[in-house]
């Protein structure tokens, strides 16, 4: 099975993540938005990363993967099966992959992909509003929601806390970081998600990708 992309997308992160708790060897092809490649354009018609190749069958978005993962390998268990546990779930995958990559979007894609990957300007004033204005209410809800027991939903692991903890993982890449002064209770699940094996291993190749590409982000001076 082949998933093509960067897991510096977080949804590329999410689908590597996912498989890795599964116990499932993924194999990872690099492949960039827009790439001509003709395997991945076959699974990407739009050249949406991330793709995903099972044999004959191709397909790409990251939550159709993870579900198509959790379809065919049901155990252990991602995506709860409880009507109001996996509607939560779903819930939590959805804010993640818009409003979330929304803001970390603007923050990634300002001080990093622009000025290190595509060697463009880079919009300080949109990457600045993102992480004044939308970041903060999104780390507003999550310190109410995350329950005592470290886990979004069902008080155990599931793709809620996987879809959750991979933008703020590449954020993590350039120095944007959730303040545990402001966010106590968000900043300590943030850190357990992430020192997993399923994450820090990709978390310390992103990173080490990062510094090769010019250590960081770019900020205004």
């Amino acid at each position: 099975m082949i998933v093509y992309g960067s897991t510096l997308s977080p949804y590329v992160r999410k689908c590597m993540v996912f498989g890795a708790e599964k116990g499932l060897e993924l194999q990872l092809k690099f492949a960039g938005p827009g790439s001509p490649d003709p395997e991945f354009r076959e699974a990407s018609p739009f050249g949406k990363m991330p793709a995903f190749r099972d044999g004959d069958f191709t397909i790409a978005d990251s939550t159709a993967i993870v579900t198509y993962l959790d379809a065919k390998f049901p155990e252990p268990n991602l995506i709860p099966l409880e009507p109001q546990a996996r509607a939560r779930t779903i819930w939590f995958d959805e804010m993640a992959d818009t409003l979330m990559m929304a803001a970390g979007g603007a923050i990634f894609g300002n001080r990093f992909v622009k000025p290190r990957v595509m060697q463009l300007p880079c919009d300080h004033d949109a990457a600045d509003q993102a992480e004044k204005e939308q970041l903060p209410p999104l780390l507003d809800y999550l310190e109410r929601m995350i329950p005592d027991s470290g886990f979004l939903v069902e008080d155990r692991f599931t793709l809620a806390d996987i879809s959750v903890a991979s933008p703020l993982a590449t954020l993590g890449c350039i120095g944007v970081c959730v303040d545990p002064a402001r966010y106590p209770r968000t900043a300590a699940y943030v850190d357990a998600i992430h020192a997993r094996p399923s994450f820090a291993t990709i978390i310390a190749r992103d990173r080490a990708q990062v510094a090769a590409m010019g250590g960081g982000a770019v900020r205004a001076a």
